[in-house]
This record gives C-alpha cells, sequence and structure tokens, in this order.
C-alpha cells in the first residue's frame, strides 16, 4: 500500500479536437500512457461541469478547498508566491509593469521588461498613503504584487488594467456601498498616480527610452483579494507537503496552504525541456523527506493561449520524456491531472474536462491504454471533480476515517 502521495498538474494541457484529435492524443508519451495502462483513469471537472476555472480556483479545489469558500481573487495568491508575508485581512494585487505614453497604455507588458528591482525600491520608497502600509513587490519579469496592509479596507473594487493596448488606465471603482470599499477605490487611484511620478523619469526608464525600449513607468492594478485564512494542509490531511513549481500564482496557492516552497536553483539558464526534468527530479527528491509533493508544470498553458497545436504537442513530448523514472516509483501513489483545459482554438481557459490518472499500489487498474482526454472517460474513475481529488487519495493510502458506524 502507498503512504506517499505525489499529485502532478499539467498546466492547460487538455485541448479540444483539432481534425479529430488534441495535442495531448496526437503527441508520442509512451510513460504518461504506460502510467494510464498501469492504473485507473477518468474525466475530471476542476469546479463542476460547465464552469471555466482558472489556475488558482483549480488548484485550490484539487488540493481539497472549495474555491467558493476560500477564494477571494487571484492578488493573495500572487502576493503569496513573490515572497510577501501577506496577513488574514490584507488587500492584495496582482500588477504588471506597463508603458504610459500621452496618457494611454501602449504596452502592457512595458516589452517584457526584466529588471525591475530600481522600479520595485523606488515605489516603496515614495509612495505613501496615510494611514496604510503600502508593500510591492516585484515578481519575474513584468510581473509583480502590491499588498495594501491596514483597517478599514475591501477588496470590492474594480481594476485599473484597461486589459488592452490603446486605452488609458482605468480608474478603480467600488463596487458595493461601503466607505471601506470607496476608501480603497480612492487608495487603489492614488497608488496608481503616485507610481508614475515615482518611476516615470528613474534611470531604468531614462536609459530604456534612450535604447528604443518601452518604460515601465506605471503599474496595471488587478485581480483585488482579501487575504482569506486557509486551514493548513499538513493539519487537515496530516501529511508533511511540499511544492515545486515556478509560477508565483501556484507557489503563492502551496505557501498559503502551508505546503512547503522547494526552490530549484539555476532554472533561469536552462532550456525548457531541462527544466522540466530538473523539477521531476527535485519532486522525486522531495519524497524522500515529505508523505505529499505538489508538482505544476507549466508550458501546455501557454502554448494553448499562443493557440500553438505543435508547439503544445512539443512540449508534452519533452514532459513525458521526463516522467520515465514516475515508472519505478515505489510506496507512491502519483497522480496526473490537468487544472483546466487551454484549447487552442480558443485561445483561453474552456470548462472542458480534464482527464486524471492515478497510478500505485491498491489502484484497481481499469482498460484505458492512453492518458488523453479522448479515452479518459472510458477509465473506472468516471467523472469526478477537483475536490474528489484527495478525499480518493487519502483513502488509496489508506489515511482516511469511517463515516458512520
Amino acid at each position: 500500500m502507498a503512504s506517499k502521495i505525489l499529485l502532478i498538474v499539467l498546466d492547460g494541457a487538455s485541448d479540444r479536437p483539432v481534425n479529430g484529435t488534441t495535442p495531448l492524443a496526437h503527441a508520442v508519451t509512451p510513460n504518461l500512457d504506460a502510467l494510464a495502462f498501469g492504473g485507473i483513469n477518468g474525466l475530471m471537472d476542476t469546479i463542476a461541469p460547465g464552469i471555466r476555472p482558472g489556475s488558482d480556483t483549480s488548484h485550490l479545489a484539487i488540493l481539497g478547498y472549495d474555491p467558493y469558500k476560500y477564494y477571494t481573487g487571484r492578488g493573495p495568491f500572487e502576493a503569496a508566491g513573490v515572497g510577501i508575508e501577506v496577513k488574514g485581512g490584507d488587500i492584495a494585487f496582482r500588477c504588471n509593469f506597463a508603458t504610459l505614453e500621452g496618457g494611454i497604455v501602449t504596452d502592457r507588458r512595458a516589452g517584457r521588461i526584466e529588471d525591475t528591482d530600481e522600479l520595485a525600491k523606488a515605489i516603496n520608497e515614495k509612495v505613501k498613503v496615510p494611514g496604510v502600509e503600502v508593500i510591492f513587490k516585484r515578481s519575474t519579469g513584468h510581473r509583480a504584487a502590491l499588498v495594501l496592509r491596514g483597517k478599514g479596507l475591501s477588496a470590492a473594487i474594480t481594476d485599473t488594467d484597461p486589459k488592452k493596448e490603446g486605452l488609458p488606465i482605468k480608474e478603480c471603482h467600488p463596487t458595493d456601498d461601503s466607505p471601506e470599499a470607496k476608501r480603497t477605490a480612492e487608495i487603489v487611484n492614488s497608488v496608481s498616480k503616485q507610481v508614475l511620478e515615482a518611476i516615470d523619469q528613474s534611470p531604468v526608464n531614462v536609459e530604456r527610452r534612450k535604447m528604443g525600449l518601452p518604460a515601465g513607468n506605471v503599474i496595471l492594478i488587478r485581480g483585488a483579494g482579501e487575504v482569506p485564512h486557509i486551514p493548513p494542509f499538513p493539519e487537515r490531511h496530516g501529511l508533511k507537503a511540499a511544492v515545486v513549481a515556478n509560477a508565483g500564482l501556484i507557489i503563492g496557492i502551496g505557501k498559503m496552504c502551508g505546503l512547503e516552497h522547494l526552490t530549484v536553483s539555476g532554472m533561469e539558464s536552462m532550456e525548457p525541456v531541462e527544466r522540466i526534468s530538473v523539477k521531476v527530479n527535485k519532486a522525486l527528491e522531495a519524497l524522500q523527506t515529505h508523505d505529499f509533493v505538489l508538482l505544476n508544470i507549466k508550458g501546455a498553458d501557454e502554448a494553448g493561449h499562443d493557440g500553438g497545436f505543435e508547439r503544445k504537442v512539443q512540449f508534452l513530448e519533452a514532459v513525458d520524456a521526463a516522467f520515465a523514472p514516475l515508472k519505478n516509483l515505489k510506496d507512491t501513489l502519483v497522480i496526473i491531472t490537468v487544472d483546466h483545459s487551454t484549447p487552442v482554438t480558443l485561445k483561453d481557459h474552456s470548462a472542458d474536462p480534464v482527464p486524471i490518472l492515478m497510478n500505485g499500489p491498491g489502484v484497481r487498474v481499469d482498460e484505458v491504454t492512453r492518458y488523453t482526454e479522448l479515452t479518459a472517460h472510458k477509465g473506472g474513475l468516471c467523472r469526478i471533480r477537483g475536490m474528489d481529488v484527495m478525499n480518493i487519495a487519502m483513502d488509496l493510502i489508506n489515511n482516511t476515517k469511517k463515516f458512520g458506524a
């Protein structure tokens, strides 16, 4: 009987058929297929049938947390993911450095700016709000997070991000009639204006303009959420847990759920294929010291958003090659699933159910021979929801209590 759980989430890997096949079905994936052949398979609605999940709500559900109860917005998870020690009651946001010219957003990602340390430092030093602590921290590339800490705040406000170029920054407005929401909207508008004043003529942006590059002179603020109290995963399940991921969102979800984030050094200089193998090896190494490991693998999702069928196929084949060691695991329940479908024809998330497999001691092996969206429905798991995953997994490692006499 297994005593450990390795949960692998292939971010956005599921798709819809293009000329009769999906990238996952078209890809040559002998290792994934071997795990499916030796395990039990099914389809999963991460949230519920017909509901398009985000990566945030879907990961919460798969970890056993009802997103309708614990999800307040993406901001808190992004903030935790970049290393801000968020506290209950904080109002947190995700942000982009962007380019503002003549009052118009001309590049929502400021030319995918990378070096933003000095810009973030200037924001923290110069942006002030009476009675409220303003905490800003850069993430990877153009991304960043913002936290407002103080009394009388609310997450019931709108974004400032116009969502496309050629428009001015939106003014933040309250979405309810509370004085807290009105005050928070005013604070966000003040922060937005102060940031422009603080960094527009910074040395970094002066130099970027000389080089013909878009300046990162404003931030676009979105995804407001009040930091929730989430019962720690180790206490709920009695498992020492870890997360291996690169995306700040997933790292933040892991941290807020009580999973230890295990970093992988040197990833920036690696090729994408090498990164996958290094992350898989890190997760396998973590199983020596942890009972539960969440491994998130991103890449297929990006290809889906870009409409890249062949690119998605190639990425999934690279993932499969890195999965060869999974076939030799002992004492471990391996779960491989997807957080949401990202069809290349849609270039966005969809509500299509995703494939899930469970392979390990005690599993009732079904007759499915391939890991694809088009064959998973034939498996013994049938069709489940994301919130079912941990219940099933805990039962398979004999770590559940009987309901009833």
